[in-house]
């Protein structure tokens, strides 16, 4: 199982991206994807998270610029980041929650916290 994240890049204040994180492997269900994001000398935070539902919840000081969103059929969730601001500027990870998979030999496995690798965002002039 493997979580690819894509999308990240160099944005001017007020330009928009989109991220997007696929997982692959044997899945067979994710209750919860979502992003993360660590900026340099501070913790990882949630940014957004969406269920396999479509709840989804944002940090306070992403709402309404960012919306996350996900194709199921596609075990793919995006991240539409607008109104960039350089306190924007971070790393940012998937992660997949409560994910399902089968092994080589079959068996069916559940993980919390399955996480992918990063993809650098950076908002500058």
């Amino acid at each position: 199982v493997q979580l690819q994240a894509s999308g990240g890049g160099l944005v001017q204040p007020g330009g928009s991206l989109r991220l997007s994180c696929v997982a692959s492997g044997r899945i067979f269900s994710i209750e919860t994807m979502g992003w993360y994001r660590q900026a340099p000398g501070k913790q990882r935070v949630l940014v957004a998270s969406i269920t396999s539902g479509g709840t989804a919840k944002y940090a306070d000081s992403v709402k309404g610029r960012f919306t996350v969103s996900r194709d199921n059929a596609k075990n793919t969730v995006y991240l539409q980041m607008n109104s960039l601001k350089p306190e924007d500027t971070a790393v940012y990870s998937c992660n997949a929650d409560y994910l399902g998979y089968y092994t080589d030999d079959g068996a069916p496995v559940q993980t919390k916290d399955y996480w992918g690798q990063g993809t650098q965002v950076t908002v500058s002039s």
